[in-house]
């Protein structure tokens, strides 16, 4: 393996451990992944694995057909909804599925997190979508998040829990961590009159200074 695909699994390790440690996930549920942009494959998060207990060489290195290519550890059970959704979305490079508090009494709920929070709108592009319920791995699994996910980089999975896209996975992070604290915002005002949500000339406004003007370019 070349060291861009040792830097992917470096990469991995490293955001594994900040949503471990940020109580984003519980044992070793939810999964991430990063293209290795110019190859054609992908790095993912090894099925069933302590996050605190990975090294380089468990991260499995997938082709876009689901191919094992290295590693010494078989792939994350959703290793076909990311292939599916780098395939479909060219400029989505990072994908983190979490379990967090708040996003996830948003699924259980089946409530989106709404377009309220400037901080989110920018990130995400608008409000958050629930995708429809399926049972994992059902034939049209990805086809919903996909659906949810457009134009969008999070989707709430009904009744499961969070999945973000960045460019790169300190993006994908950053998007997690922004849409759980949007997700109880949300919560806390259903108790003082209800959340009021940007309308869609607003948001498009954040999106674009977010993309174009945020930061140093």
């Amino acid at each position: 393996m070349s060291l861009k695909h040792q830097m992917a699994r470096k990469e991995i390790i490293e955001a594994s451990l900040v949503i471990l440690k940020s109580g984003f996930v519980i044992g070793t549920w939810g999964n991430m992944s990063t293209r290795i942009v110019g190859d054609e494959l992908v790095a993912i998060t090894p099925s069933g694995v302590e996050y605190d207990k990975l090294i380089p060489e468990n991260i499995p290195i997938i082709d876009m057909e689901g191919n094992l290519i290295d590693g010494n550890m078989k792939p994350s059970i959703d290793l076909r909804l990311h292939l599916d959704i780098y395939k479909n979305r060219p400029d989505i490079n990072a994908i983190i599925h979490t379990h967090s508090v708040h996003c996830t009494a948003m699924a259980v709920a089946r409530k989106p997190i709404p377009a309220a929070c400037e901080d989110l709108v920018q990130i995400v592009g608008g409000e958050v979508r629930v995708s429809p319920y399926r049972l994992p791995h059902a034939d049209d699994f990805s086809t919903v998040i996909l659906s949810a996910l457009k134009d969008r980089q999070a989707v709430i999975m009904a009744n499961h829990g969070l999945l973000s896209a960045g460019s790169h996975l300190k993006e994908a992070v950053k998007i997690a961590f922004v849409c759980e604290k949007a997700a109880h915002a949300s919560i806390l005002a259903a108790s003082i009159g209800g959340v009021v949500s940007l309308d869609a000339s607003e948001c498009a406004y954040m999106r674009d200074f977010y993309l174009n003007k945020y930061g140093q370019k």
